[in-house]
């Protein structure tokens, strides 16, 4: 299930036509009242989410999702009329997945979603936990410990955490992490690693020592 929050009726309308053409069960929103009230019934997989809306700002509806666990890791893309590199950087600082900016093509948005559900989908033949330093991940579960507090992660600082423990020692520079984590073809910045690192080790508090910047280059996990 995929929530489109959007308050102009002509592209929720569109954004859902094209969803339920591709074979994707959808629903949209207009404000954010409706939408929280859906959230108390059914947790969609992904949100694509509109910053300007009328009743609370996409930025605020934001924050609430990643402050609750039961939504804090369902991903989220912003869709929206602002195009500044300060809009894009506040919306990924605060647990952003992707984001776009309106206008944006419908197959676009489509082939955005896609990528996002496909790393995001549970491999049941992946190992269980991986551990490092008292930090515990379990991949089928998207599950994140550090020593005994659970902590709530997004979909990209979840995959860049896993990367950095899988491969103790190894440096990743910041094409490298773009690439791996965000694809190939992703047209950001890379102030976007920078970005979630910082997110990253504000989430994980006394252990942000694992995440090691290499100067000049990129980032490690090391202690």
């Amino acid at each position: 299930m995929i929530y489109c929050l959007e308050d102009d009726a002509d592209i929720r309308e569109l954004e859902l036509y094209t969803l339920t053409s591709m074979n994707f069960d959808a629903k949209g929103f207009e404000n954010a009242k409706s939408f929280f009230d859906a959230l108390k019934d059914e947790i969609p997989d992904l949100i694509v989410l509109d910053v300007m809306l009328p009743d609370l700002s996409g930025v605020d509806v934001l924050k609430r999702i990643r402050q609750s666990s039961k939504t804090a890791s369902v991903p989220i893309i912003m869709a929206t009329a602002r195009g500044a590199e300060y809009e894009k950087i506040k919306a990924l600082d605060l647990g952003a997945d992707d984001y776009l900016t309106k206008p944006f093509s419908m197959m676009e948005l489509v082939a955005r979603i896609k990528a996002i559900l496909r790393r995001s989908k549970n491999d049941s033949d992946i190992s269980l936990d991986v551990t490092f330093e008292n930090i515990v991940i379990n991949e089928q579960k998207h599950t994140v410990f550090a020593g005994d507090k659970k902590l709530d992660l997004s979909l990209k600082e979840f995959e860049l955490l896993l990367l950095l423990i899988k491969h103790p020692g190894r440096v990743y520079s910041r094409d490298d992490l773009l690439n791996i984590i965000w694809g190939i073809d992703y047209d950001g910045e890379n102030r976007t690693v920078d970005v979630h690192v910082r997110a990253l080790r504000a989430k994980l508090g006394e252990y942000e020592r694992v995440i090691q910047t290499v100067r000049g280059i990129g980032y490690k996990a090391d202690v």
